[in-house]
């Protein structure tokens, strides 16, 4: 990631992608799985679907818990806003018109297989990251570039473990 002098209200985003020897829809089934991806992050810890749901669709709400090193741990709400297998997954972090967050995987076929895009962009609302900004806001741009280069390497970190584990299991089972 390369330094873009970006402030908060500036929402920024980062965007990571991998082609997976395998068809979209052989991918989606680990990429829609979001039970799995505290397995595959060091940062989420767990994921526990809300309102009696078991799986995403649009409207589904999930509670996910998060631990860092230098923010401590929390809990968010996320609200699925986009859904659209085997192609989309989009959730809002907290209130979807004003979210924290917005993160999102997209799924398209390339060469034989799938060209897998994570991209998360952060705020307009408040978030753990505006606090620090709050606490030093004479570095602003510097804490956000380095939250989201930290972002940046965990969502490629997310992206090669779905690779590996479609690319070598030959399927999309744990």
């Amino acid at each position: 990631m390369e330094w873009t002098g970006a402030r908060y209200a500036d929402k920024p985003t980062v965007e990571v992608r991998t082609w997976i020897a395998a068809p979209p829809g052989q991918v989606w089934t680990l990429v829609s799985d979001i039970e799995l991806m505290p397995r595959m992050s060091s940062e989420l810890q767990s994921v526990e679907w809300l309102d009696g749901r078991s799986g995403p669709a649009l409207g589904a709400r999930f509670i996910g818990r998060s631990k860092h090193e230098a923010l401590g741990e929390w809990t968010t709400t996320s609200h699925i806003v986009e859904y659209e297998p085997p192609r989309m997954l989009a959730w809002a972090v907290e209130d979807p018109e004003h979210p924290t967050a917005i993160w999102r995987f997209t799924l398209e076929p390339l060469d034989g297989g799938a060209l897998l895009r994570e991209r998360m962009q952060v705020g307009p609302a408040g978030s753990g990251l505006s606090f620090a900004i709050d606490r030093m806001p004479g570095k602003e741009q510097k804490i956000v570039f380095v939250r989201m280069r930290e972002f940046e390497g965990n969502m490629a970190a997310t992206l090669e473990e779905i690779k590996k584990r479609v690319e070598t299991s030959g399927e999309a089972s744990l």
